[in-house]
């Protein structure tokens, strides 16, 4: 009966997991820095810890750092939305679903500045 293998790990096998930990003023810069790429504060946070960079191990917010650059991501998302769906409405008159489609997404912009005190 042959041997049993047993599986050793090689060094180069297993994954880092740790952390980085960089001082407050160097996350706060970082996190400019991207948001002058124009990345989201989502964004923001994903390219973060895949940098192995997290940031509840800080004191402030991505958003309170971006503080009035800060624009909600859902907002951006629905206005982008929005001009899509108005640019493919010009182009097409007859488009009568197209049509109430900006309707739709016209009103859920509203209400979304609405309910979160926007503009």
């Amino acid at each position: 009966m042959p041997k049993k293998l047993k599986n050793k790990k090689k060094d180069s096998d297993k994954k880092d997991t740790k952390s980085k930990k960089i001082s407050q003023l160097d996350f706060e810069k970082k996190i400019i820095e991207l948001s002058k790429k124009g990345l989201t504060s989502e964004k923001i946070g994903e390219e973060l810890r895949q940098q192995k960079i997290h940031p509840k191990e800080y004191n402030k917010k991505i958003s309170q750092i971006l503080g009035d650059k800060y624009v909600n991501p859902d907002l951006k998302n629905i206005k982008e939305k929005l001009e899509r769906v108005k640019k493919h409405s010009e182009k097409n008159k007859q488009d009568k679903r197209a049509k109430r489609e900006k309707d739709r997404i016209f009103s859920q912009l509203r209400k979304f500045k609405k309910y979160f005190k926007v503009e």
